[in-house]
């Protein structure tokens, strides 16, 4: 039976918006914490970060986890990395994807001009996770560039947006997002420390290889300090949309870098150290008082 065309759409909003609600899914179900977060930004730019989120966590997911747990090996998973950056590339050049995730990113990418510059360095980060191979200290900084750097400085893309900044705040903002992104990627390294050597056999940290010490976790958290440090300068500029769900992060990072701090370096080498819910609860609803307080 023919359908009539009133039940018929081709509309392209219609399209957009599945895509974005794709992307909505995929932080809710991956980072309850982040989504929370996330709600708490102005509705103008709470779209934009899930979308950018989600893809960020199925390139992710694609070198860890589902994939392989589905049988896909090495070179499989490096093909569809390799498919899902170039898919992502033609979508940012044509403003369409058959991948939701894929087009709701286009779809912020192209408002807000995130380019190659930025997502080729992601992916090629996510492409070393395939390797297992041992840091430098060069190596490192460029990874946690593309894997952490980047996704700051493409949310602050989105936090911007047309707004007019002095070169001395654009340069503030940007140091900022890198070194908030590199803050998250240095405590993901050490609360996920255990799992990371042990099951997936990667070292992030130089001088790591027999164990991690005490030291070395101590000289790690003090670089950790430092970023937060300079990030707060830039999180102070923030717009008020923002500024209460980026502080939210912040906080929820730093109160597990402080657990960290407290933890011995033996312990973290064989658990996974964590935040307990309700203390993830006092740190949003500080961040909601600050968001109505403004």
């Amino acid at each position: 039976m023919q359908r009539t065309p009133s039940l018929i759409s081709t509309d392209l909003s219609l399209y957009n918006r599945a895509a974005t609600d794709s992307a909505t899914i995929v932080i809710r179900r991956y980072s309850t914490s982040f989504a929370w977060a996330n709600r708490l930004m102005h509705s103008r730019v709470r779209a934009d970060i899930a979308r950018i989120y989600a893809l960020v966590r199925v390139a992710d997911e694609i070198v860890d986890g589902p994939a392989e747990a589905a049988g896909i090996d090495e070179e499989g998973r490096r093909a569809m990395l390799d498919a899902l950056e170039a898919e992502t590339t033609r979508a940012c050049e044509r403003g369409y994807s058959a991948n939701l995730v894929v087009h709701a990113f286009a779809l912020t990418a192209r408002e807000y001009g995130i380019g190659r510059d930025l997502v080729g360095p992601f992916f090629a980060s996510m492409r070393a996770d395939l390797d297992a191979v041992e840091f430098d200290e060069d190596a490192l900084a460029t990874y946690i560039y593309g894997s952490a750097e980047v996704v700051g400085l493409m949310c602050l893309a989105v936090f911007e947006g047309e707004r007019s900044r002095s070169y001395g705040e654009r340069r503030a903002l940007q140091e900022g997002a890198r070194r908030l992104g590199a803050a998250f990627q240095k405590i993901n390294f050490l609360r996920d420390y255990a799992d990371d050597r042990n099951t997936l056999g990667r070292r992030y940290f130089p001088d790591t290889d027999d164990e991690l010490t005490d030291a070395r976790k101590d000289k790690i958290v003090r670089e950790i300090r430092d970023d937060l440090a300079a990030a707060d300068v830039a999180i102070s500029l923030l717009d008020p949309s923002c500024r209460s769900a980026v502080w939210a992060a912040r906080a929820l990072f730093g109160e597990l870098a402080a657990r960290i701090d407290r933890t011995p370096a033996a312990i973290i080498a064989r658990e996974r150290v964590r935040v307990p819910d309700l203390v993830k609860a006092q740190i949003l609803l500080r961040a909601l008082a600050r968001k109505v307080a403004r």
